[in-house]
């Protein structure tokens, strides 16, 4: 990290963030843009999910409400799921268009 920040940039610290595009890289930078705002939002979506999923659970158990704490349960391990899936979205079409081909 230190290497990073000697460096100046915040480019060289987000680079080990970014997608590899593998075999999708001639896609055009707009469409590499697009793809990337709707995972963002996907995943601040999902983080939301889970936060709200959270206090379910706090509240279900404050109350001694089963199923309150049920739902929340249920929201977190959903939203982490999907969040899971859309970190690793690249690498599933990866392998998808590698069997197509």
């Amino acid at each position: 990290m230190v290497q990073f920040a000697a460096d100046g940039g915040i480019g060289t610290i987000t680079d080990g963030i970014k997608p590899d595009w593998a075999v999708f890289g001639a896609i055009g930078t707009k469409a590499k843009i697009i793809v990337g705002v709707v995972m963002a939002g996907a995943v601040l979506f999902l983080l939301g999910s889970a936060i709200v999923g959270s206090v379910h659970i706090r509240v279900g158990n404050q109350q001694h409400n089963t199923m309150e704490t049920k739902k929340g349960q249920t929201m977190v391990a959903s939203s982490l799921l999907g969040l899971f899936a859309v970190a690793s979205m690249s690498t599933l079409f990866g392998i998808v268009y590698g069997f197509g081909i």
